[in-house]
């Protein structure tokens, strides 16, 4: 597992050995993590947060499913050397990735198809939060998101951390996929990208939910033949 995921720390993969069934605890794990010299990642340095001076944070923090959706952009490249942008979009609260596109360019209408999209399978969220960049400022995309009903929240220019969220998950998806890979034309990207998604979802712990996955899979059970006998799976 730590070879398979390799910018997990111990405690991560300890829940990942318990779901796989291993009796094993923290500590068993961390002595063995040691003993064979494997990387524990460096803790993050604390940051500070910008407060109002009546002592409540600037930053409108998420309290339910759907109550804030932040989105950003990441930059990668194909072997060629060409561009690939990615806009990321997430629920604060639930710290699932709604949709990652994939593409050369993305313009403002790119961003309403992706977050449209998204809407259709998960309904409208009360908030969604990004930069001042011309495609999130746009006046189509604020037009658009009036008329659904969303309202917008716009980061002070320069204050990444007012996005925390979204940078957060975009800090992960490069360090775990994007620096390790080399993208050999754009449908390659695709692909892997959304199957990092797939997995960032259902199956990574996530510290700060208490090492479960966003959204966990489920396993349906498989129905019975019509004679009564067990179904094989």
């Amino acid at each position: 597992m730590a070879a398979q995921y390799g910018r997990y720390g111990y405690r991560r993969i300890t829940e990942m050995l318990q779901r796989a069934g291993w009796s094993v605890g923290v500590d068993r794990v961390l002595r063995i993590w040691r003993r064979e010299g494997l990387k524990v990642p460096s803790k993050q340095r604390p940051r500070r947060r910008l407060w109002l001076n009546d002592g409540s944070c600037i930053r409108l923090r998420p309290e339910r499913r759907n109550h804030v959706w932040s989105y950003d952009f990441v930059e990668a490249q194909t072997q060629d050397g060409r561009k690939v942008r990615l806009m990321t979009l997430i629920d604060e609260f639930t710290r699932e990735c709604l949709a990652i596109r994939v593409a050369r360019r993305i313009n403002s209408l790119g961003v309403l198809e992706t977050m449209a999209d998204a809407m259709l399978v998960r309904g409208i969220p009360e908030h969604i939060r990004s930069d001042n960049g011309p495609e999130m400022t746009a006046k189509v995309v604020r037009s658009w998101l009036a008329s659904v009903g969303a309202k917008t929240l716009y980061i002070e220019p320069g204050s990444p951390w007012e996005n925390g969220y979204c940078e957060s998950f975009n800090g992960k998806l490069r360090d775990e996929l994007l620096n390790g890979e080399i993208f050999c034309s754009l449908k390659e990207a695709k692909v892997l990208i959304e199957q990092w998604r797939d997995h960032y979802n259902t199956l990574r712990p996530h510290s700060s939910l208490g090492y479960r996955p966003p959204a966990p899979q489920t396993f349906m059970p498989v129905p019975p033949h019509l004679d009564g006998t067990p179904a094989m799976l």
